[in-house]
């Protein structure tokens, strides 16, 4: 059970609570500040005072005043409206995501909802039900008002929802649990759609396979260097030390574990003097990417706990005030330099497949084909991690330089944040194929070279992997291969992050499988 309160969500819960769907719980404290501030709003309401997204129209038609018997209508309108989001839906794990941290922002206590609207949004995520959310349709700077439109239906009980596996109609799913609907009051519709949930769920769902597809490019790196009697030397600590990147100096000292007791491994002038870029820069490249992650983990963690929405209920209740925190930029220029980080991940990969099937750059039979001429063998697998690195080069452009107004020029700079966020889960995908291909060439690779002469852990990693796809023994549908891979790579069977424990331990045997 995961208590939330507003302000300490941090990845590691939110990987709990989305991807193992552990239950939560709110904390006392955050319930008696949603309660102080609610009183803020019906003393607002009761008062007559006009203060925008109370009792005022939205946008530009903020300068319309609602007379006191229409402020409930108008959050029952407001959330209607404004449900257009369109396309393929999100997730389920990214709906669950969505609710979370729509759910924690308000517990911070400066919306000024009633208790139970953050108890409904806790209840629905305790009961896995998920609303149905259109990925498409969110500028990401009024908030990602479109898809958490869809996201507040729910509350109201309509929309549709995921539910033991199926998409089902809200007042369906509300009448077998013997749910009621909750009806809006003031500033609460508004309250749960002027935010950055969307962008943040999608971002956060993508850095936590990013940082498991970063391990991953350690390993699978490993064997091909294995393969390919790669010089050591490239790796050495002082060279790494020398520049001073901390990350660069990890992604060194991993490979030279993993490798450890390698005898497959050269030194330079053994063999050549020196080996290709995608070879011996590996530390940099990697490492690069790894800072990447640390930027973008450092400004989602302050994302998932922030207040996004307008305005706020500040100072004990004592301001009420219009800001822009629902604007999507920190998390838009985040996830537009995952993109980058991501890409080169598998921009690196693809030359490392080169350096495996090309005749020309090695010793192996070509494109480590069983019969070179009859049988092409690895030749189109390489053919098709190409393809995906140029794709992810366009996806690559940044959301964020893009902007067009909205509501009448009154929201005249937007984000694109959460169209950033879900090219970002994209190019992820196709990062995880392209990985998938390197490892499936350095496994075969391996077996031509030696694989009695490999490391432990390598040789760890290449049993765990073989239960997957088996030795190429003769061409057969290669992309059944590659989904298979994929799939394996991005699940927990082959724990990634056990390159940790090796370390700490030198050259004691883990078992990855």
């Amino acid at each position: 059970m995961i208590v939330l309160n507003g302000s300490q969500l941090n990845l590691e819960e939110m990987k709990e609570i989305c991807l193992k769907r552990a239950s939560i719980t709110l904390s006392p404290e955050s319930l008696r500040r949603v309660r102080a501030s609610r009183k803020v709003v019906d003393d607002i309401v009761a008062s007559g005072q006009t203060v925008y997204g109370i009792n005022t129209g939205f946008g530009k038609l903020s300068d319309v005043r609602i007379p006191a018997d229409e402020v409930d209508l108008l959050q029952l309108h407001l959330i209607r409206s404004h449900a257009c989001g369109v396309g393929a839906d999100f997730s389920e794990t990214i709906s669950r995501a969505m609710v979370v941290l729509r759910l924690n922002a308000l517990l911070k206590g400066v919306s000024g909802v009633r208790e139970i609207i953050v108890e409904r949004l806790r209840d629905l995520v305790n009961s896995g039900i998920h609303p149905r959310v259109p990925c498409q349709g969110s500028l990401g700077a009024s908030g990602d008002l479109a898809p958490l439109s869809h996201l507040a239906l729910v509350l109201i009980g309509e929309g549709e929802v995921y539910y033991k596996g199926e998409i089902q109609k809200t007042k369906d799913v509300y009448r077998q649990l013997d749910i009621e609907p909750i009806q809006l009051k003031a500033k609460e519709g508004l309250a749960l759609i002027n935010g950055t949930q969307a962008m943040t769920a999608v971002g956060v769902i993508n850095y936590l396979e990013a940082e498991q597809l970063a391990l991953i490019s350690d390993w699978t790196a490993s064997m091909t260097l294995e393969s390919l009697e790669a010089i050591i030397d490239a790796f050495h600590p002082a060279i790494h030390e020398a520049r001073g990147y901390p990350e660069q100096v990890e992604v060194a000292e991993r490979i030279r574990t993993i490798t450890n007791g390698s005898r497959l491994l050269t030194h330079q002038g053994e063999k050549r003097v020196q080996d290709a870029y995608s070879i011996r820069c590996i530390p940099q490249v990697h490492g690069a990417t790894w800072q990447c992650l640390g930027y973008v983990r450092e400004k989602l963690e302050i994302e998932m706990n922030a207040a996004t929405d307008n305005p706020l209920i500040l100072e004990d209740g004592n301001i009420v005030v219009s800001g822009g925190n629902f604007h999507g930029q920190p998390v838009a220029l985040a996830m537009d330099f995952l993109k980058i980080g991501i890409s080169e991940l598998a921009n690196i990969s693809e030359r490392r497949i080169e350096r495996m099937v090309n005749p020309q750059l090695n010793d192996f039979p070509a494109f480590l084909s069983v019969d070179p001429g009859v049988q092409s063998g690895a030749m189109i697998m390489q053919y098709a991690a190409a393809s995906l690195v140029s794709e992810n080069k366009t996806l690559a452009h940044p959301a964020s330089v893009d902007s067009i107004p909205s509501s009448a020029n009154q929201e005249d700079h937007v984000s694109m944040g959460t169209i950033g966020a879900r090219h970002a889960a994209n190019i992820l995908d196709n990062a995880y194929r392209v990985l998938a291909i390197e490892l499936i060439c350095a496994l075969q690779a391996l077996e031509y070279r030696g694989l009695e002469r490999s490391s432990p852990a390598t040789k760890e990693l290449w049993k765990a992997a073989r239960t997957v796809v088996p030795s190429i023994t003769e061409d057969r549908i290669f992309s059944y291969d590659i989904e298979k891979m994929t799939a394996w790579l991005k699940s927990d069977h082959f724990q990634w992050n056990r390159w940790n424990s090796i370390t700490k331990g030198g050259n004691e045997h883990v078992d990855y499988a």
